[in-house]
C-alpha cells in the first residue's frame, strides 16, 4: 500500500439513480462524467491534478492538494448547478438529473490489486462517503423539488475555507447539522441553496419608535367684536386667562404704555384697541414734539 496523503475529496451522487432503465442510467453516467469535467475545468484543475473512479451512480474525484478549495468552491457553487439546469431543460422526465456532493479533506491512500480497479484506503474517505449517503443530505435535495443539486461540507472544510468569507463564497449561506451514520454523528454544514426563503436576510437596524404628538383640542373663535367695544376684562369677566394655542404668538416683545410715551416715529392720537385685545390709552407720538390746542384762545402749548 502507498503512503497515505492529504486530498480534497469530492463525492457525487444520482438521486434515485437505481429507479432508471439501463438505457436512461447510461445517459447519467455519461452526463454525470461530463458536468465533472466542465466543473473542474472552471476551477482550474487538470488531468494531472485529479484521480477518478467510478462507482456507478457516482463518482469520487480526489484532487492534489494544490488545487484552491477556494476555487473549487465557487465552481461547484455556480457552474455544477448551471450545468444541471441545461441538462434538465431539455431531458425527458425520466432522464432529469440531481445530485448530492460533498466536499470534505483528509488522508487517503492506494492500495491497488492487479486485475482489478480501485483500491481506495482512508478513515477520511470513509466518513465522506457516508455523508454523502447521509439521510439528512438526501432529505436536503428532497426539500429542494425547484433545484438540482445539494452540496455539503465536512466540519474541516468549513472551519479551514468558508468560514473566511472567500470571494463568492459566503458562510451565512451554510447551514450546521449532525448526519446520523452507523458508527456514530458526523458534523457537517449544508449549503443553503438559491431559494428566497432559505437565504438568510441580511441584518437591518431596528426602526426607530415614532412619537407621535397629542392632538391640540380645538377652540371656537370668539365671536367679532364691533370696532370700538374695548376687549372685555378676564378678571371682570370671570373667565379664565388665555392659554397659548396654535395661534398665539411668542418671542416678541410685549409693551405696556402708560400716558403718553414717545417712540419716534408718527402720531398715534387717542386711545387705541389692539387686534389681540390689548390697550393703549392717551396719545402716542412717536418721534418729534407733541403739542395740543388750547381749546380757549386756540393757541399752541
Amino acid at each position: 500500500m502507498r503512503e497515505p496523503v492529504n486530498r480534497t475529496i469530492l463525492l457525487l451522487d444520482i438521486e434515485r439513480f437505481s429507479r432508471r432503465d439501463d438505457v436512461v442510467q447510461a445517459v447519467l453516467r455519461r452526463t454525470l462524467n461530463s458536468i465533472v469535467d466542465r466543473t473542474l475545468e472552471a476551477a482550474g484543475v487538470e488531468a494531472t491534478q485529479q484521480y477518478r473512479e467510478d462507482r456507478g451512480d457516482g463518482l469520487i474525484v480526489l484532487l492534489s492538494g494544490d488545487v484552491a478549495k477556494t476555487v473549487l468552491l465557487r465552481s461547484l457553487l455556480t457552474t455544477t448547478p448551471e450545468l444541471l439546469h441545461e441538462h434538465n431543460l431539455i431531458a425527458s422526465d425520466s432522464a432529469q438529473m440531481r445530485l448530492r456532493i460533498v466536499l470534505a479533506v483528509g488522508e487517503v491512500a492506494h492500495d491497488p490489486h492487479a486485475g482489478t480497479t480501485g483500491g481506495l484506503v482512508g478513515h477520511d474517505l470513509n466518513q465522506a462517503c457516508r455523508l454523502l449517503d447521509a439521510d439528512v443530505l438526501r432529505s436536503a435535495l428532497a426539500a429542494r423539488g425547484d433545484e438540482h443539486c445539494v452540496l455539503a461540507v465536512s466540519a474541516p472544510v468549513y472551519e479551514g475555507v468558508v468560514r473566511h468569507g472567500h470571494r463568492g463564497v459566503r458562510p451565512e449561506f451554510f447551514r450546521p447539522t449532525d448526519a446520523t451514520v452507523k458508527d456514530g454523528v458526523l458534523s457537517a454544514w449544508i449549503h443553503q441553496g438559491a431559494a428566497p426563503d432559505r437565504i438568510p436576510a441580511p441584518a437591518t437596524a431596528a426602526a426607530a419608535p415614532v412619537t407621535v404628538p397629542a392632538p391640540v383640542p380645538a377652540t371656537a373663535a370668539p365671536a367679532p367684536r364691533p370696532a370700538g367695544d374695548p376687549a372685555p376684562d378676564p378678571a371682570a369677566t370671570g373667565a379664565p386667562a388665555p392659554v397659548g394655542g396654535p395661534s398665539e404668538r411668542s418671542g416678541g416683545a410685549v409693551f405696556h404704555f402708560h400716558g403718553a410715551p414717545v417712540i419716534h416715529g408718527s402720531l398715534v392720537g387717542g386711545d387705541q384697541t389692539g387686534v389681540s385685545g390689548g390697550e393703549v390709552g392717551g396719545d402716542v407720538v412717536l418721534g418729534g414734539t407733541r403739542t395740543d390746542h388750547n381749546p380757549t384762545d386756540g393757541s399752541r402749548s
